[in-house]
């Protein structure tokens, strides 16, 4: 009988213990899971629009906003005549967190001047039809020229959404100029190309049309096949302005990604692209 009751009451110990274990292991799940909810996207109105690169179109940045349908919501596309006139497909609804427009041009491999123009037009037709005020720029290849072109032409017209972030992915800024014999990468970002093109010097001469307070993240991409670019845009051209906006007060990130993904056209559709994107345009507050 004594036997029969020490077994029992060792029995009921072992259950009171495995019960307390199971209690711990179900909070360490609860905390686990509050910790990745409190990670919440910054929430802003100002519509991000995104600039498509030579001969793009929708998909050139369609598959990025659909891989970032929890950060932004695409409301707008704008598509733009080759005589500058601007079409609108949706409306920006006031509600959305992160509003996307998507800029199409029609004549998708006109020069950045005109494209300079047109991307003027787009953001006076928010302005007119929408009251907006701010506005981001996401500009890929030869779109983060065109969309540099207009900062550094339209950027001090205060009848104009202000520019608060720009983002240049694999954007030919110095028009294909390598690293000249001897130059480093470091030196390029601390002093910028000493080999300058044409363009290089006409965005250089506009940058006090810039706003010094707007926010900059440069992209390049590596294939790591030594030739120290995308396939198509050298590294050092993509961050060719690196020097010049810091010298006119702009904080400016750059990065580089490296391998397949980081060719020229897969930039855009590489997801590592997708967060740095995502990161600096709606960091993540983990206070909230």
């Amino acid at each position: 009988m004594r036997k029969k009751q020490l077994y029992l009451l060792l029995l009921a110990g072992a259950l009171i213990v495995m019960a307390g274990c199971a209690g711990k292991k179900t909070v360490n799940k609860t905390q686990q899971s509050t910790a990745d909810t409190s990670q919440i996207a910054t929430k802003t109105a100002v519509p991000t629009l995104f600039i498509h690169g030579y001969g793009g179109g929708n998909r050139s940045f369609g598959g990025m906003l659909k891989r970032l349908n929890q950060k932004t919501q695409k409301e707008l596309v704008l598509t733009v005549s080759p005589t500058g006139t601007v079409q609108s497909a949706g409306q920006l609804s006031g509600k959305a967190d992160n509003p996307s427009v998507q800029v199409l041009f029609e004549d998708n491999k006109n020069n950045e001047w005109n494209q300079a123009e047109w991307l003027k037009n787009c953001l006076r037709y928010l302005g007119e039809t929408y009251s907006i005020k701010e506005v981001n720029l996401v500009g890929h290849s030869m779109g983060g020229v065109s969309a540099l072109r207009y900062l550094t032409t339209y950027g001090a017209d205060t009848s104009l959404p202000a520019v608060n972030q720009f983002i240049g992915i694999a954007a030919p800024f110095n028009n294909f100029v390598e690293l000249s014999q001897g130059e480093t990468m470091e030196e390029l970002l601390a002093n910028g190309p000493s080999v300058q093109s044409e363009r290089y010097a006409d965005l250089a001469s506009g940058i006090a049309n810039v706003s010094p307070e707007m926010q900059v993240l440069l992209i390049a991409g590596d294939l790591q096949d030594g030739s120290l670019s995308d396939g198509t845009v050298p590294e050092s051209d993509a961050l060719s302005t690196v020097a010049l906006l810091k010298n006119h007060g702009n904080p400016v990130t750059e990065k580089v990604f490296y391998g397949k993904q980081a060719q020229h056209s897969q930039l855009h559709e590489n997801p590592e692209v997708d967060q740095a994107v995502a990161d600096f345009l709606w960091p993540t507050d983990r206070n909230k």
